[in-house]
């Protein structure tokens, strides 16, 4: 199957470190060879890079572990084509716009059954279950709340976003039921993380120490790259790093994030608890 990689930041943060371990994983250490891309949220903007070849011998994505992109909000994935063939069109992550904000969708799975998910407002590019799936979910989100929730400020409107994320809940609860989904999903304010089978996240605060990278030889002191404000989190398919302590996220939970911390979690037939 696919990987994912996310980050959440409270101040702009390159992800060069994670992604320098993550791209091995794309043909490397891992048998990811069908395409990877990553997607940046950056000073009310949007940007991503797309790759139909392993990353791990990609100029592109060299490039990215090299370039100090300063970030919010990152999603990277990396591909195991199981449905749909090669190519770019199947490359995720995949963007739509909703609310005059970019959503952007990474997914690791296969889902059965997903043909018969009714399509409204979005329709696929290319072809696979990943993108019908997330055409279908964000059109749910639309035909329920045309428009967004609320503003969101720094002191986030939990109270009017939970009816949201409760949705959301759902939605990923009945893919789950038609296979793995292991979800990825943004708007550049928000990081949702749901996990069906596998995911795991771990958070870089004061006071910060040496990180060791799993797939290669590269070790970074983030005491050097931070103040002691800094919050930045990381979620990933498997961990990155062997010396830092990753929490693995149960099946059927949802968690929301918002500048490096968790703002509300959904577990599978419960009530939400916010961050």
């Amino acid at each position: 199957m696919c990987e994912l990689l996310g980050m959440s930041a409270n101040v702009p943060t390159d992800i060069c470190f994670s992604f320098t371990g993550f791209l091995h994983r794309g043909g490397g250490t891992g048998p990811h060879r069908d395409g990877w891309g990553i997607a940046f949220y950056e000073a009310g903007g949007y940007r991503d890079f797309r790759d139909p070849h392993p990353s791990v011998r990609s100029p592109i994505a060299r490039l990215i572990s090299d370039y100090p992109i300063k970030s919010h909000i990152v999603i990277s994935h990396i591909r195991q084509a199981n449905v749909g063939g090669v190519r770019l069109a199947n490359t995720h992550p995949f963007t739509r716009e909703m609310w005059g904000r970019t959503w952007c969708y990474a997914h690791n799975g296969q889902l059965e059954g997903w043909q018969t998910l009714p399509l409204v407002d979005y329709q696929p590019v290319g072809d696979t279950d990943s993108e019908h799936a997330f055409c279908w979910l964000l059109a749910t989100l639309r035909e329920h709340f045309p428009r967004a929730p609320a503003d969101v400020t720094d002191e986030v409107p939990k109270e009017q976003y939970l009816p949201l994320w409760q949705l959301l809940h759902g939605l990923c609860e009945q893919l789950r039921s038609q296979g793995v989904f292991n979800l990825l999903l943004a708007d550049g304010e928000f990081l949702y993380t749901y996990c069906s089978t596998k995911l795991a996240h771990t958070t870089r605060r004061a006071p910060f120490g040496k990180a060791e990278l799993s797939d290669a030889e590269l070790t970074i002191n983030f005491a050097e790259h931070t103040t002691p404000d800094d919050v930045v989190s990381v979620i990933a398919t498997e961990p990155l790093t062997h010396n830092e302590a990753w929490t693995r996220m149960e099946p059927g939970e949802l968690l929301v994030w918002r500048h490096g911390h968790i703002q509300a979690r959904f577990v599978s037939g419960s009530s939400p608890m916010a961050g």
